[in-house]
């Protein structure tokens, strides 16, 4: 097994030198920085891990803070912290916040003491919490945030905006000639969900458009069916409907082949999220594409960069597009 020392030597330099590169100390000028990696790369070296801790008082270890059940979220969501953090020698640690189960700020500040996590990613609806980002900061604990709106308090926020994407579904169903069309949103409760209906709305008013119908949802399946068979069930049936996620757009489809309506003849169809659902879908989904794992990875890099003290403080964003499938169509006249 290659040991430090053998790296060492390979590169004629001494063992501190070596460990000082290997934790990005910035007392290593660039060219002997490279040649270390050179060898590192060379032998194939990977230091223990619990020799970096020991060497640097830090654990390697960055937390994922959620609530979301949604594994078609988690899945690019651990996906993109994983890559990120993997290719820095971190690893990750998931916390999933029951909803409603006590004091989720308590909760946050006890899993990251516990763990020993050196900083934490927090996302949705937990990054919103009042308080949340505080806590963290008088902790000390470093901390990150995806969100759809503008977060004070973390070390750095992205944020995807949602608003806009939404306003993008209104001006697609217009030109489509749609003029009934309903709404399916997420929980009232979700910053996301009340980002998209306020753009979603915004849009239709640029076209002298007005929402005829609402629903809500709670981003689950269930939820959206019922809240589905409610819309269609109106009278004049809407021609289109917009659901706050692929999910619950899923739903509206379901609901939709039980009542014989077809789609997008008789009705079209736009989701919220790009999952690999839309895909799966028949037919495929119109959705707005979020690049979660992207977004994810951006964020654990910044996190990383301010564990080692190198923090950039420039706002980051997402940019979300409208992923057009077999769901959408012009509007049936007669």
């Amino acid at each position: 097994m290659t040991t430090i020392a053998d790296v060492a030597a390979r590169a004629g330099v001494s063992i501190r030198t070596v460990s000082r590169v290997l934790n990005r100390s910035p007392l290593v000028n660039a060219a002997t920085r490279e040649q270390v990696e050179a060898v590192v790369a060379e032998l194939q070296f990977r230091p223990s891990a619990r020799a970096r801790g020991l060497a640097t008082g830090r654990s390697f270890l960055l937390g994922l803070v959620h609530n979301d059940r949604n594994a078609l979220v988690l899945d690019p969501l651990q996906r993109g912290i994983v890559g990120a953090a993997a290719a820095r020698a971190y690893e990750l640690v998931v916390h999933p916040v029951a909803p409603g189960d006590g004091d989720p700020v308590a909760d946050v500040l006890d899993f990251a003491g516990r763990s020993r996590v050196d900083g934490v990613v927090v996302v949705p609806p937990i990054s919103g919490i009042a308080g949340m980002a505080e806590a963290l900061s008088e902790a000390g604990v470093p901390a990150v945030a995806l969100s759809s709106v503008a977060l004070s308090g973390y070390g750095a926020v992205l944020v995807s905006d949602e608003r806009g994407a939404a306003r993008a579904v209104a001006d697609h169903l217009a030109a489509l000639g749609h003029r009934r069309i309903a709404l399916l949103s997420g929980p009232a409760s979700a910053a996301s969900a009340r980002e998209r209906r306020a753009g979603f709305i915004a849009g239709l008013d640029d076209h002298g458009l007005t929402l005829r119908h609402e629903a809500e949802g709670d981003y689950g399946f269930d939820s959206g069916v019922a809240a589905a068979t409610r819309l269609l069930q109106a009278t004049p049936r809407p021609t289109a409907i917009f659901a706050g996620n692929d999910v619950m757009a899923a739903a509206v489809l379901k609901v939709a082949a039980s009542l014989a309506i077809d789609v997008p003849g008789d009705l079209s169809v736009i989701g919220f999220d790009g999952s690999i659902l839309a895909q799966m879908l028949t037919p495929a989904l119109t959705t707005v594409h979020r690049p979660i794992a992207d977004m994810a990875g951006a964020i654990t890099t910044r996190l990383i960069d301010r564990i080692e003290g190198a923090a950039d403080d420039s706002p980051l964003t997402a940019a979300l597009s409208l992923s057009v499938g077999g769901s959408c169509g012009p509007v049936r006249r007669g």
